[in-house]
């Protein structure tokens, strides 16, 4: 799925999000976890945690997956993976050229690998010639 940059840097610009993003990066946290810790850090009540869940994940940045009654929230890398692709076009806006002219130039070089092999095979030859018309 395309993820819009501007929602996902919109969503990683409050601190809470952040902060849930940095919980659930190292392994699934049921959304009762999330909110015990996010209260720890935070005054903030059950249904802003919530709120801030939902943001993260239209954002694409956030799963989440039901169990029951139970909600497991997870990193989605696919979210990560927009806004790194984003930040690298903005970094090196030639970034996507970079693969094309490596393989131009290793196929120049194997040119110019098989010109020096070709023309070694060549004056191999010629010096052949030189012996036989000596001898």
């Amino acid at each position: 799925m395309d993820r819009a940059p501007a929602q996902i840097f919109e969503a990683l610009g409050d601190p809470v999000r952040r902060f849930i993003l940095e919980l659930v990066a190292t392994e699934e946290q049921p959304a009762g976890a999330v909110v015990a810790a996010v209260q720890q850090h935070t005054r903030i009540s059950q249904p802003g945690v919530s709120q801030h869940l939902k943001v993260l994940r239209d954002a694409g940045l956030v799963l989440v997956r039901a169990e029951g009654t139970r909600r497991w929230y997870a990193l989605d890398p696919s979210g990560l993976d927009a806004a790194r692709a984003w930040l690298t076009e903005l970094a090196d806006p030639l970034h996507r050229f970079a693969q094309p002219l490596d393989a131009l130039a290793t196929e120049i070089a194997r040119g110019k690998r098989a010109r020096r092999s070709s023309g070694s095979d060549r004056s191999g030859e010629e010096e052949s010639g030189r012996r036989a018309r000596h001898a």
